[in-house]
Parts: structure tokens; sequence; C-alpha cells
């Protein structure tokens, strides 16, 4: 595939004895290609990923992937905090929820997957660890959001989708919760349903169960927490 080179200034070393196991694909949530592709390489802004893809397929290089972009924020998966250090930033251009959520359309998708079957070809990204932005910041983020399709990105090859049609619910709040904790979300073990596990759950929603991500633990999100977490936890 080709990719255009539109280096941002935004980025910094990663650590030293790092090495690259997380892939975070993001929206941009701005009206234009054009407006995000400005902020992403606005020294001011401090924001930025290694690519931004655009609804065409055309795919930009913003950042080397050996150094670290300026995507996730304030992030945390399985308790690691610089989710930066150790990621691949993927931006999809699209308004997102502010200024009219759309679908990606299927030229963003195919470019996607060759570009995301080419990194993981490069680092040891195991598909748990193929993520969206609301993953690891659900108190924070909503992208990709809902009408992303991470069914065809595992069907390609690119993340987990498990198998949802024996799933069975655990039997409290403490026992979602910790299946969340188990799974890679911050969420508190309080056994009780407050905020944050609301947002975890929300987030959750989003990338297995997008026909609802209202945060609310319904028997069929409990059920794909459930199962995930299981099929997680098996050799």
């Amino acid at each position: 595939m080709t990719i255009a080179d539109r280096p941002s200034p935004n980025f910094d070393a990663r650590p030293a004895g790092g090495g690259i196991d997380l892939l975070i694909l993001h929206y941009t949530g701005m009206r234009t290609a054009l407006e995000a592709l400005e902020r992403l390489c606005d020294p001011a802004a401090k924001v930025s990923a290694h690519y931004l893809i655009d609804e065409d397929g055309t795919v930009a290089r913003l950042v080397a992937e050996e150094h670290r972009a300026w995507h996730a924020g304030v992030s945390s998966w399985r308790a690691r905090r610089d989710i930066n250090a150790a990621s691949i930033g993927i931006e999809l251009v699209n308004p997102g929820h502010e200024f009219g959520y759309r679908p990606f359309p299927e030229a963003q998708m195919a470019a996607l997957e060759a570009l995301a079957r080419g990194i993981l070809a490069r680092h040891p990204i195991p598909a748990r660890h193929v993520l969206g932005h609301s993953d690891v910041a659900p108190l924070r983020k909503q992208d990709p959001g809902e009408r992303f399709d991470w069914p065809r990105l595992a069907r390609a090859g690119v993340g987990l989708w498990p198998d949802f049609a024996a799933a069975r619910a655990p039997a409290t709040v403490a026992d979602t919760q910790a299946a969340l904790a188990a799974i890679g979300y911050a969420c508190p073990q309080s056994g009780a349903l407050d905020a944050e596990t609301a947002a975890a759950v929300a987030a959750f929603q989003r990338h297995y169960r997008p026909e609802r991500c209202d945060g609310v633990l319904d028997d069929e999100t409990g059920r794909r927490i459930a199962t995930l977490a299981r099929a997680l936890a098996s050799p």
C-alpha cells in the first residue's frame, strides 16, 4: 500500500528497553480530514498519531513507529498507565459523535486492514491488545465508537471477536467487575455499579456490544463480558 509522509513534530522517544505490544484505534472527531491533519501536526496541540487514514483510504504517516506518538492521553490497560510508550496509534477520519458520526467507509476499512496487518507483522501485538481509544480511556473517550466494525477487523486477523453464542452471565456485580479487570479495563472492585464501572461497561459495549452503549449492565452485556474474560483466561 502507498503511504504518504506528513511528519508531525508531536512525538518523543520511547522508554529504553520497552517494546510495542498495543494497537490503539481512534476517530478524529473533527469536521474534515484537513482540520484533523492540521491539529495532529500542530506543535501547540501536543497530540499526534502514527498514522491517519482518510475516508477514501489514503494513508498518511505522521510519526515513525519507533517513536512515541501522543495519541492515548490519560489511559490505562491491564494496569499499565503509559499506553503511548508501548503502542501504535491510528486515527480514522470521521466526524465523531460531536459532528455527525457516521459509518466507516469500505475504502477506509480496507486500508486499515492492510496497514494493521503490516504493523502486526512488525510487532508482537496480541489480539487482545488491538483496542479502541474508549477501551483504554473509558471515562474520557467514545472512539472509534459503536459504528466501527470490530468483527470485520477480527476476521481479517486483526483483534479479537469471541463466539458469544454460548455466553452466560456472571453471578454478581463483583464478578463482572473482576471480569472487566481481567480483560484489561480500568474498573473498580467495589461490588457496586458506580460511575467508573458504568464507564467501563459502556466502553466494553462500544467494542463488543455496539447495539447498546449506555453503560447499563443488562444480561446480554454481562454474558459477553464473562465470555470474553473466560476466553482470555483459557490457555
